[in-house]
């Protein structure tokens, strides 16, 4: 005869029971931890003066450059970084993990650090930038040298998602399409491009998050023009701290859409495949 306590269901009870515990549990710690990370944006709401609500001189040239000169860099970045992650993708060579470890250079340097280096190999003292001042393009304090910089902010975060989004592209279907006779460009557009666009648009997205905010590198190589970012600083330096609101939500607003509409439609694509 089977006891009250250990009956036929009392092990499916009790693992159910530790499920839906083990749930809860994650939950709260899952929801303490977005609030950890969201509360200091509360501040942004509550000590912004909404009754003098305005830019500062020199807010709205910060937009423009960062809006046009960022979209410039992504562009850069992602026409230059697309081959190198196809090629890290598809490359199985015994020297690879140099190539890899490279790449995790600009991610593992400190910003200023990356800034201090491209001033002494693109400065206009340097055998580099010598030449290039022959040509009349000058790396520092130019907007070619901020879209140098953000290039460098944001192109190894897209090479890395774009790699990973190629490498779960399956072999077996680009073989196919070859064996269809595509020829390489070909299958590389209408086949490995489509399946990889949501990693693709992933690292689209990361890019343009570094590039719009990136400060460290921009401070060093082109404090003029003044980006966004730059422009914060100036005005909590020469103001206080009542002008920096105002320009961090625009900031905001010109930064967030461009990945919360890619992740959505990311998301969308996913759910429509399964």
């Amino acid at each position: 005869m089977q006891s009250a306590d250990h009956g036929p269901g009392f092990p499916a009870y009790r693992m159910t029971a530790s499920f839906d515990r083990f749930r809860w549990m994650g939950s709260a710690l899952a929801g303490l931890v977005f609030v950890f990370l969201l509360a200091p944006y509360a501040a942004l709401i509550f000590a912004t003066d909404w009754h003098d609500f305005h830019l500062s001189e020199g807010d709205v040239d910060a937009i423009r450059t960062s809006l046009l000169y960022s979209t410039l860099a992504l562009v850069i970045s992602v026409l230059a970084g697309t081959p190198l992650a196809w090629w890290l993708a598809r490359e199985h060579g015994r020297g690879k993990w140099v190539f890899d470890a490279l790449l995790m250079l600009p991610l593992l340097t400190p910003p200023l650090a990356i800034g201090i280096l491209l001033s002494s190999f693109y400065g206009p003292y340097s055998p580099v930038g010598s030449l290039f001042s022959h040509v009349g393009v000058y790396l520092t304090n130019t907007p070619p040298a901020f879209v140098l910089a953000q290039i460098y902010a944001g192109m190894p975060y897209f090479i890395i998602a774009a790699r990973a989004a190629f490498e779960g592209v399956p072999r077996e279907l680009e073989q196919i399409s070859r064996t269809l006779g595509r020829n390489r460009f070909q299958t590389f557009w209408r086949v490995t491009l489509p399946l990889a666009r949501i990693g693709l648009s992933a690292g689209v997205a990361l890019s343009w998050v570094r590039v719009m905010g990136e400060f460290g590198i921009v401070l060093i190589v082109a404090y003029f023009p003044e980006g966004i970012p730059v422009k914060l600083w100036v005005n909590l330096e020469d103001i206080g701290l009542s002008a920096v609101y105002p320009l961090l939500w625009v900031f905001f607003l010109v930064a967030v859409p461009l990945p919360l509409w890619i992740g959505l439609r990311a998301r969308r694509q996913t759910q429509a495949m399964f």
